[in-house]
């Protein structure tokens, strides 16, 4: 009991108004990022590319200015070198074997329910066009926009806010809940079946950072990991090398 008072009394509380206000200006951030290289390129594969990782930039620029005002960065940025690096990597080992099958029985419970089967065909198209887009697309989404990119704004900024927020403060599971929820909707493109696997592994990457006490670096090594094997089994599947 005393370690948990001494653990909330580190945490600054939090206004629901500017917890609002900061979680809009980041979603701004992000969705006016993202227009011009589509309105510059189309929506070809450099136009899309360089939307996923502008929008990115920015929503993390504008996140890092609200995390240093409240003199909170380091702590929801947790990405100082780990202490135990064994650990970390068993801990990202873990993750990437753990989310893999995420994918595997999301697929099985998505049929089950009659939803229609997770569509990431406009993306694939882009990652199999040729060999430099699949290399553009491990190095820039994979690892930099997803991997550490998607874990500094889910796993890092919105966590910590949420878990400062008045009536939350230094609750973990609601925030991991609420995180992960929000994690999974901007994935409603792929269907609904997309957003219900993407917030499930959304919740088990908060696990994840919770594990390794608050580093999020098993979390950016196994996100980047899943990506770059989802990618690479699509383009091996283009060149015909999976049948």
């Amino acid at each position: 009991m005393k370690q948990r008072s001494l653990a909330r009394n580190r945490l600054r509380r939090l206004s629901w108004l500017r917890f609002v206000l900061q979680l809009a200006t980041v979603a701004l951030a992000y969705f006016i990022a993202s227009i011009p290289p589509i309105l510059l390129f189309g929506e070809t594969n450099v136009g899309v590319l360089g939307s996923v990782v502008a929008s990115m930039v920015a929503a993390l620029l504008v996140a890092r200015l609200w995390l240093a005002s409240d003199n909170c960065l380091q702590q929801a940025w947790n990405i100082r070198p780990p202490i135990n690096i064994g650990r970390t990597l068993g801990l990202a080992a873990l993750g990437t074997g753990a989310i893999i099958a995420l994918f595997v029985l999301g697929d099985i419970v998505i049929d089950r329910l009659g939803l229609p089967p997770i569509d990431v065909s406009l993306v694939m198209d882009y990652v199999t066009e040729s060999p430099l887009s699949f290399g553009l697309w491990i190095v820039l989404v994979a690892w930099l926009a997803a991997g550490f990119g998607e874990e500094l704004l889910y796993r890092g900024f919105l966590m910590d806010r949420l878990m400062r927020l008045r009536g939350m403060r230094g609750r973990k599971w609601p925030a991991a809940i609420i995180q992960a929820a929000l994690f999974g909707l901007p994935h409603i493109y792929q269907g609904w079946g997309g957003v219900l696997v993407t917030a499930s592994i959304g919740l088990f990457l908060a696990w994840l950072r919770f594990a390794n006490r608050g580093n999020l670096w098993a979390c950016i090594l196994a996100h980047a990991a899943v990506d770059t094997i989802m990618l690479t089994l699509a383009y091996s599947h283009s060149l015909g090398w999976l049948g």
